[in-house]
């Protein structure tokens, strides 16, 4: 659990998909059981949890992106959906 926990949690294939990060929550679960995305440097499953605070790290076939969540959110529209994680690395 995050240092940084404040009572927001949310699966991880559910923040990648309200954060726009992957399109569609499918993709997200795939991606997460394909070792894809880490967890604060742990490979993540899809049922994992994030919180505020917490590091991701997403491999994009030669591309990665590696993010700090700002914010965890059930419902966010388009224009809203940066404002749920920082970019710390964009390879």
């Amino acid at each position: 659990m995050s240092p940084f926990f404040a009572g927001e949690i949310m699966r991880i294939d559910k923040f990648l998909k309200n954060a726009r990060i992957i399109k569609r929550r499918t993709v997200a679960k795939e991606a997460c059981d394909g070792g894809r995305v880490k967890i604060n440097g742990k490979t993540a499953k899809a049922g994992d949890e994030v919180a505020v605070g917490d590091i991701i790290e997403v491999q994009f076939g030669n591309r990665g992106q590696k993010l700090r969540v700002l914010d965890i959110r059930d419902n966010v529209q388009k224009k809203g959906a940066e404002a749920l994680y920082e970019l710390m690395a964009d390879d």
